[in-house]
């Protein structure tokens, strides 16, 4: 009698390359960058950062769309922008594939003229975003500097507060 385990187990092909030889680690790539502060430069060179006070304008005018892209549990803890003003959540882990135009998982007005605001909590993901949609294509794709905390700051609309 054969065990549902060992049917699984014969069914699996194995890459023994994984345990062949020593344990020794893989051999390192060149780093590029050697700090996430270096990263952040190399990451906000290639595009030029906005205010929220400019990114409320923006968005106010229809000139922008305003991309939150931090997690439901911040959002819900942190507050969110004013549903007014039509803020597009897109999760950071999905970002690229809601906004590259040559994806199937694209969002319908997902295009390469985009003007494209990504905010996060305190304007250090959104950076990391922001140059990763550049690199895709999207020139003007930004993020906003200080990310929500500075659009708190500045006094500009959020969201109504559920009271619990």
């Amino acid at each position: 009698m054969v065990t549902a385990t060992a049917e699984r187990t014969t069914a699996i092909h194995w890459e023994t390359r994984q345990f062949a030889g020593s344990a020794v680690a893989p051999t390192p790539r060149a780093a590029t960058t050697s700090t996430v502060d270096d990263l952040l430069a190399e990451a906000r060179a290639t595009y030029d950062r906005i205010s929220a006070r400019a990114a409320y304008q923006l968005v106010l005018h229809g000139r922008a769309v305003l991309v939150d892209i931090r997690p439901e549990a911040q959002r819900r803890a942190e507050g969110e922008v004013d549903p007014a003003l039509a803020p597009v959540v897109i999760e950071r882990n999905v970002l690229e594939w809601r906004l590259d135009p040559r994806s199937s998982a694209r969002l319908p007005w997902a295009a390469y003229d985009a003007r494209v605001l990504v905010l996060c909590q305190d304007g250090y993901a959104s950076s990391l975003a922001a140059a990763a949609l550049v690199r895709l294509g999207l020139t003007g794709a930004t993020d906003v500097v200080g990310g929500l905390r500075a659009w708190r700051e500045a006094g500009l609309p959020l969201a109504e507060r559920a009271v619990a």
